[in-house]
């Protein structure tokens, strides 16, 4: 299972990925970057990436239709899988991450469109959120 470092690196393997982080959406702290940031600035970039998380995190209207948890008693998480933000000429993927404490984590890809493949980014992300070891 990899941590933060193993999992970043893992994302800069896609094709067209120019950065990634692990953000903290609750805080705006990066608790992890690796290549390129958005701006020039990785602490502004988490902290942009966090305030956008945090606002579809927060919204009951992205729920899916009769969610009211997964019946266990635990924190079901955000409500929201990924957001996906393009642009002129690149995309933003931010994928929520479950952990066993408050899931209050998402994965930034900064992807260059000509070059990046969104389906594929968004099914790898997936499967990197769900082996992320945090702690």
């Amino acid at each position: 299972m990899p941590g933060i470092d193993e999992c970043l690196l893992e994302a800069m393997r896609l094709p067209g990925a120019r950065g990634a982080a692990l953000v903290d959406w609750t805080s705006g702290l990066a608790l992890g970057v690796v290549g390129e940031s958005p701006g020039g600035d990785q602490e502004t970039a988490a902290v942009e990436a966090a305030e956008l998380a945090r606002l579809a995190a927060e919204q009951q209207a992205f729920a899916p239709d009769g969610d009211a948890g997964d019946g266990t008693g635990e924190e079901a998480g955000p409500p929201v899988e990924d957001l996906i933000i393009s642009n002129r000429d690149s995309y933003h993927v931010l994928r929520f991450v479950r952990t066993s404490f408050d899931s209050s984590v998402c994965l930034h890809l900064w992807l260059a469109r000509a070059e990046g493949n969104l389906a594929l980014a968004r099914i790898r992300l997936g499967e990197m959120a769900g082996r992320l070891v945090l702690g």
